[in-house]
């Protein structure tokens, strides 16, 4: 440790450490623009001069290191002028045009310019124009006039997201910030770019000249989309979602959100919004009042009941869908004598639960990891905020390994890819375990051939002390996917490394504590999907597009005598009887449980739309209407408390229940006949699909198009 003064008060910080630093640890705020702390520093800005003694001219806090006694004054005449020369330069060129810029109100130039900015400007010749750019339908770029070129945004693509999307092009008053070639900005963290950007040079194209921040309510909530749990702080004007942006964790999420989070809410304000119970009758849809479709619905359950036994009906649920809503989908069910309950609607293998599968580590701990060996996934798109943790352990040196079933751009360095067809994973995989037991002299698990690749791998696992075996989305739909885990557990167990999912959804963690997964007679989701009932519940779900079955799941839906949709958005209109609408995550209450076993519980940031209800409160209705025991709650809290193995109040961490167990069967080593059905970034729930920003992005063109040519 180092000591320093800094306007007069003692500061010890380590060694190597920047002014700004101490500044930060001390509490002393020195105005600036483009440091960030979790950005590598550039010192293009200047604005954060500070007077050090000793030194003949002020230097920028950000890059100076301190040193043993060095005196910093960062209010004394000599910075104070220097900070203001400084900002005099940025103003120049800039247009001040605050009062119809979108950062007007939380602008860091607006905020600065206050204390450090003149009343009038010397500067009397023409100022630069900077032409339009169009980068996507995400990031506006129409003023950047503005750009006062702190290059965070360049930093943040190429340091963070992994591509150097935006660069500076000329020199001096000709510079700009671009995307050259006329290219757009098409990373799945792009967004990030808008809250990094201190003045309104970027903006949010969504957002653009929709409200005034200072119009704008904030709440926190958590993103309903994949399994990082992404904290969020929704922005709300006349009860209507505005804008959302993060809420800084660095447990999670740290202060980034992926696109998808970010622009999602879009469909909660759409024409596709389900505002009304409807009954179809004669083929066609009316619209109805709650009790009319409630007692519907449960005259219908008990007439199936009574003529084709309880085994008949069925719940498919999503684990996009909170805790309390699983639970007392399953609840219902159950209460009715059926055990079809089942959320694994994209899996090909259904083994008999052991444990609750999840991360195996923390989120944190990915980004310290050593020795990382990926199997079936597509990480960036799958899990864009995780894959960042794992892209800045490949910037501190550790080496990640891939198997996978074609080449992908992960915007990291991979050390080595093992690319084979997905329905051959499980040798590939029982390769590496054999390449493991060859080093340690082992008898492998099930037999393998010792390629360059399973050595590399087996050497690198091996090696290093915070390592991680991580399965996919793909490898957990596999149909080998317990042969996988098994495997996966053997090369754990010998490396000493960590094994665990990524898993998919927001609540698939919470889905298996929930219970939503199927009795020792009940029916699995394919089998519900395969035609297998009378009556059939789906709760937040749209099969043709969120289940393996895909469009062969409508027509054996079709088939049932009453199926139930209960959705916030006009789905399942081809083969539902009725539609009950429930309130997406900004509506209602409730708890995610991410990746890592992190139980997250959130409140409503505005009231339904319509006449939406809760899905917690229509099922709970349902209940009483069927006269099932269990069903009198008041609040989504009291629903929480009956979900058991969850943590006492002061805890946050689910972990006796999580176990990547396998199953006690043997290695399959056959090859799998189905390909695993993974949904692309902007098609893994009902909710991005109707995002209209999201839906004209490069990512979701090229899956349309994937699934044209796949037709």
């Amino acid at each position: 440790m180092i000591e320093i003064e800094l306007d007069g008060k003692k500061v010890d910080i380590v060694e190597g450490s920047m002014i700004m630093h101490a500044a930060d640890k001390a509490g002393t705020y020195i105005p600036h623009f483009c440091y960030h702390k979790k950005l590598s520093i550039a010192a293009s800005c200047r604005m954060c001069l500070v007077d050090v003694e000793k030194m003949p001219k002020p230097m920028p806090a950000c890059a100076t290191p301190v040193t043993q006694g060095m005196i910093v004054r960062t209010k004394s005449d000599k910075a104070i002028k220097a900070q203001k020369s400084v900002m005099e330069f940025l103003l120049i060129n800039h247009p001040l045009d605050c009062p119809i810029c979108d950062q007007g109100g939380e602008c860091q130039l607006q905020d600065l310019a206050v204390g450090y900015g003149a009343s009038a400007s010397r500067y009397e010749e023409e100022k630069r124009v900077v032409a339009v750019k169009d980068v996507g339908p995400l990031i506006s770029m129409q003023e950047m006039a503005r750009c006062i070129h702190c290059t965070r945004c360049v930093r943040f693509g190429q340091e963070v997201a992994g591509v150097m999307e935006l660069g500076m092009s000329h020199r001096g008053e000709h510079a700009e910030i671009e995307t050259f070639l006329g290219h757009s900005v098409d990373s799945e963290l792009s967004g990030n770019m808008i809250d990094l950007c201190p003045v309104g040079a970027l903006t949010s194209k969504p957002f653009r000249y929709s409200a005034r921040t200072w119009e704008l309510s904030r709440r926190k909530s958590i993103s309903p989309h994949d399994s990082t749990g992404a904290n969020l702080i929704v922005q709300v004007k006349n009860n209507k979602v505005m804008r959302v942006v993060p809420f800084e964790n660095e447990a999670v999420n740290e202060c980034w959100l992926a696109d998808r989070d970010r622009f999602s809410y879009e469909a909660f304000n759409s024409e596709q919004r389900l505002t009304t119970p409807m009954l179809k009758q004669g083929g066609v849809w009316k619209a109805v009042d709650w009790q009319t479709a409630l007692e519907y619905v449960a005259n219908g359950l008990k007439d199936i009941k009574a003529d084709h036994g309880a085994a008949s009906i069925g719940a498919l649920l999503s684990p996009h869908s909170t805790l309390e809503e699983l639970h007392l989908a399953g609840a219902l069910v159950r209460g009715l004598g059926s055990e079809n309950v089942d959320y694994r609607l994209r899996h090909a293998e259904f083994p008999a639960p052991a444990g609750v599968r999840h991360l195996g580590a923390s989120i944190a701990s990915l980004s310290e990891l050593q020795r990382v060996l990926v199997v079936g996934s597509s990480l960036r798109k799958d899990h864009p905020l995780l894959a960042q943790r794992i892209r800045q352990a490949a910037r501190k040196g550790g080496a990640v390994h891939a198997i996978a079933a074609a080449a992908q751009d992960w915007a990291l360095p991979l050390a080595t890819t093992l690319l084979c067809p997905a329905s051959t994973w499980v040798q590939a995989l029982a390769d590496v375990a054999a390449a493991v037991a060859a080093e340690k002299g082992l008898a492998p698990p099930a037999h393998g051939t010792l390629s360059a690749s399973a050595k590399a791998i087996a050497r690198s696992l091996l090696g290093g002390e915070r390592k991680a075996i991580l399965l996919g989305n793909a490898a957990a739909h596999h149909a080998r996917a317990a042969s996988l885990l098994a495997l996966a557990n053997w090369i754990g167990a010998q490396t000493g490394a960590t094994v665990g999912y990524l898993t998919e959804a927001a609540n698939t963690v919470g889905a298996q504590l929930a219970g939503a997964l199927p009795g020792p007679l009940g029916l699995n989701a394919a089998q519900m999907l395969g035609g297998g009932l009378k009556a059939a519940i789906l709760l937040n779900n749209e099969p043709e597009f969120d289940s393996a079955a895909g469009a062969s799941a409508a027509s054996a839906l079709a088939q049932a005598d009453m199926v139930v949709t209960l959705s916030p958005f006009k789905a399942n209109m081809a083969f539902s009887d009725v539609l009950l609408p429930i309130a997406p995550f900004t509506e209602t209450s409730g708890t995610f449980v991410n990746a890592e076993g992190r139980v997250q519980s959130f409140h409503a940031v505005v009231k339904p739309l319509g006449d939406t209800r809760p899905a917690w409160k229509v099922l709970r209705v349902l209940g009483n209407l069927l006269a099932l025991p269990g069903f009198d709650f008041d609040s989504s809290q009291e629903v929480l408390r009956q979900v058991s193995g969850l943590p006492s109040a002061d805890q946050t961490h689910v972990s006796a229940a999580l176990l990547n167990n396998a199953t006690q069967a043997g290695v399959d080593l056959t090859p799998a006949a189905l390909a695993p059905v993974v949904a692309s970034i902007y098609a893994l729930d009902g909710t991005v699909r109707r995002a209209a920003s999201l839906q004209r992005t490069a990512d979701a063109r090229a899956a349309e198009v994937a699934q044209e040519v796949a037709a």
